[in-house]
């Protein structure tokens, strides 16, 4: 049995293997550079990758496998992700090809959009700048819409390739696709909406009074006392507002955001050279405007996509995937290629998130950033409060998310702009506008593109603050560490999926997942 399983095993990883290393490698192409050609090589990649993965013959040799309890445990957690990943594929050919064929197009339209105002076209990052830098409140007003105005182009789609999901989830018997999905990631539903309890009452108090010191200086630089969502320094209020706090733009626009992030994992061991080597890093026509980090082949060839411009915001940006990067490039060779990756998607982003902050922190900006300790120090209870405003803030924005997705699949026919404003009015405090814009819900690219993910980033930052506690007790800190370094890549990358991820976390910090540690870190702001 145990050889006839080893057999099943291998066959199964060879090919799924083999077609997602390629799959991969055409979808960075299609990000790159967005053209019909690239699109399409995607988009048939990802059919035959999902058709291997939706074989019904193959899911039921494995579950038969996965009944004999002799296996030993690598072989068994071999089994248990092929189990998932082929069960989320399981739908029909038609389904298959209208969730891709959709799913294409919706993206391929984000990355060739820019928003119009009048005759002028406007980038993510530039719409960024007006929000952040212009007084005009009519022109910010446009700008704002003007960057809602793909969801209207994309948001049948997307609706629809919510109905497609929905109906091959059912045929499994799950209740929706959400459901299913969760259940995938390993997650129970009722658990998570728990931690998301938590996380609403942890953050209500100082959320409401942060952002009343953040409206009290809004109105006054505004003149008015009727705040709407385009007086915010972001499309969907998510990032931290230069408004009221110490900006780092200036201090750090010398200062290359690739090249600073190699320094960073340098002292703990962990060399991003060739990850840099790989990626693509700078702004430019028909390329995604967003950021991610792609692990080719789940071994040296990672990559990161960036559009950095000067400033703050982007060497955090490059921080956050740098620490993907770092988590991708330092799981254990040796295993097997269905366990060579994160333990869960929400314990790689807990290592983003964790490197992500570091822009902010004074240690940091010292020793590695290099600035004068004196000037720095002067403003180290700003810095430490905005570290903290920004995960308080991003809470409250996924939230939203969380609440929205799960929402939107129990039923895609309801009014997903009432929806939506209904949220953003309750976590976020932000009104709706007098004239909502049609299928802004759908302006988010997570939503079509990145179903039932955000919530990783609620738990991904409840993770950062318990490693940052773990080192801090066991090595006196984290920047420059080389002790945090070993206890981050040993114990927390290494492993890769061969345990999961409530284990990984029990063993790596000697407790369970939990929000005291972050808790303390948001009694900063």
């Amino acid at each position: 049995m145990t050889e006839r399983t080893h057999r099943l095993v291998s066959r199964l990883e060879s090919e799924i293997e083999a077609l997602e290393i390629a799959f991969s490698k055409a979808y960075w192409e299609s990000q790159i550079e967005a053209t019909p050609e690239n699109d399409r090589r995607r988009l048939e990649l990802e059919i035959e990758l999902r058709k291997i993965k939706g074989d019904a013959a193959a899911l039921q040799q494995v579950q038969s496998a996965l009944s004999d309890p002799l296996h030993e445990p690598i072989l068994r957690r071999q089994l248990e992700v092929l189990r998932l990943s082929l069960t989320g594929n399981q739908m029909s050919d038609q389904e298959r090809e209208q969730v891709v064929e959709l799913a294409t197009a919706v993206e391929s339209d984000f990355a060739s959009h820019r928003a119009e105002v009048g005759e002028e076209r406007y980038s993510d990052n530039e719409i960024e700048d007006i929000l952040k830098s212009s007084d005009d409140q009519g022109f910010r007003r446009q700008v704002w819409a003007a960057s809602k105005a793909i969801g209207a182009v994309v948001a049948e789609r997307v609706r629809e390739l919510v109905r497609v999901r929905n109906a091959a989830a059912r045929n499994l018997g799950f209740a929706d696709f959400y459901q299913m999905e969760l259940d995938l990631q390993e997650l129970s539903e009722d658990w998570l909406f728990e931690k998301m309890g938590d996380l609403e009452r942890l953050t209500d108090e100082p959320f409401k009074r942060w952002k009343g010191e953040l409206d009290a200086g809004l109105e006054k630089r505004f003149g008015t006392a009727e705040l709407y969502p385009w007086h915010y320094a972001d499309p969907f209020f998510q990032a931290l507002p230069p408004d009221g706090r110490v900006s780092l733009d200036g201090t750090l626009a010398g200062i290359s955001a690739a090249d600073i992030s190699k320094q960073t994992f340098d002292p703990w061991g962990i060399d991003l050279a060739q990850v840099l080597e790989l990626s693509d890093l700078y702004p430019r026509e028909r390329k995604c405007q967003h950021a991610f980090c792609l692990s080719v082949d789940r071994k040296d060839d990672v990559r990161i996509l960036a559009n950095i411009v000067p400033g703050e915001r982007w060497i955090e940006v490059m921080l956050h995937e740098s620490g993907h990067a770092a988590y991708d490039i330092s799981i254990d060779h040796q295993l097997p290629y269905l366990l060579r990756r994160p333990a869960h998607t929400f314990v790689t982003e807990a290592m983003a998130l964790l490197s992500g902050r570091l822009v902010r922190d004074t240690t940091w900006l010292t020793d590695i950033a290099g600035l004068d300790p004196g000037a720095i120090a002067e403003d180290k209870d700003e810095l430490d409060r905005a570290t903290a405003a920004q995960s308080l803030q991003f809470a409250r924005w996924g939230l939203v998310m969380v609440h929205f997705e799960r929402d939107l699949y129990a039923d895609p026919e309801r009014d997903l702009d009432d929806l939506w404003w209904d949220l953003v009015e309750r976590f976020q405090q932000v009104p709706r506008p007098p004239e909502i814009p049609e299928g802004g819900w759908a302006s988010k690219i997570h939503i079509a593109v990145a179903p039932v993910y955000y919530h990783n980033y609620l738990l991904g930052d409840m993770l950062a603050s318990q490693l940052a506690a773990t080192a801090e007790s066991e090595h006196g800190g984290l920047i420059g560490s080389k002790g945090a370094g070993d206890f981050l890549v040993d114990d927390l990358f290494k492993p890769g999926a061969s345990l999961r991820w409530d284990a990984l976390i029990e063993g790596a910090t000697g407790r369970p997942l939990g929000a005291e540690d972050f808790a303390d870190f948001l009694s900063l702001t």
